[in-house]
């Protein structure tokens, strides 16, 4: 069985000084930038994840640049996943490195399913304000990432952005301070089927807490969802049932994802042992 997860505000959090000083031992340090925390994991979780990667293929799946995800020194280097998806699927890392051939596959499908990127510049240039975008950057060749001031950004503007750029062949995802324009090609879901196919399993379990995981989670065999978070707050307005959610919010929903992960793959054991 694969699991495959979103990392940030699924597994990992970050934490004010003052409230990461008040959990003390409970969390553990996930991230440094410049030698600043920058993100944490629910201590309980890392050790329940360690255990289960002896029972199953742990592949994280995030909207991260690769460069954004190695930093992420609790994963890329304590756990150690021989597969994760980064770039939102654009790229595919492989024991640290990333694969040349999912690369120009994403690139060629890129190419036939959306308009070029320019295009899509100059539609987004007429929105995006500097009196409420900070700062905008086009993530390894594949996506923009614009962090914004949330409480000045024009709703209703950026929404009608949103369904003419969904006619180009591209997606919006507003998540927190960060607006996300990416190519419908560019998702985790192609990403994670292709490793599932790869390895030859039969199924997937997965969790993320964004409307980017949504075609990830309605991909898989299993799936579960953080009780906050972009994915979840579309339920609460137009609710379908289809989703599993925790029953806490923040860092420590990581634990129910996990618990439920692992309940998952036992009864998935004994499935197998049966037949």
């Amino acid at each position: 069985m694969i699991f495959a997860s979103d990392l940030d505000q699924t597994l990992i959090y970050s934490q004010p000084a003052e409230r990461a000083e008040e959990l003390g031992s409970r969390i553990l340090l996930a991230e440094l930038i410049d030698g600043k925390a920058r993100s944490y994991m629910s201590a309980s979780a890392f050790q329940r994840l360690q255990a289960l990667m002896a029972e199953l293929i742990f592949v994280p799946v995030t909207t991260r640049t690769i460069q954004q995800y190695l930093r992420i020194h609790l994963i890329s280097q304590m756990v150690k996943p021989q597969y994760a998806v980064t770039s939102n699927g654009g790229n595919i890392v492989v024991a640290g490195q990333p694969d040349p051939d999912w690369q120009a596959a994403i690139a060629a499908r890129v190419s036939e399913t959306s308009v070029h990127v320019q295009d899509v510049r100059t539609l987004t240039d007429k929105v995006l304000n500097p009196a409420w975008v900070i700062g905008s950057t086009y993530c390894d060749d594949f996506f923009f990432s614009h962090i914004v001031h949330r409480d000045k950004m024009p709703l209703q503007e950026v929404m009608d952005m949103s369904a003419e750029l969904h006619q180009m062949g591209w997606s919006t995802s507003i998540q927190g301070r960060k607006v996300y324009v990416v190519p419908h090609a560019v998702n985790k879901r192609d990403a994670v089927a292709h490793i599932k196919q790869l390895l030859g399993e039969d199924k997937v379990v997965a969790s993320g807490d964004s409307l980017l995981d949504q075609v990830l989670l309605d991909f898989a065999d299993y799936s579960i969802a953080p009780r906050h978070g972009e994915l979840f707050r579309q339920q609460q307005l137009a609710p379908t049932g289809n989703y599993t959610f925790t029953e806490e919010s923040g860092i420590f929903a990581t634990d129910e994802i996990l618990n439920y992960v692992q309940s998952v793959t036992t009864a998935q054991f004994e499935i197998k042992e049966s037949s």
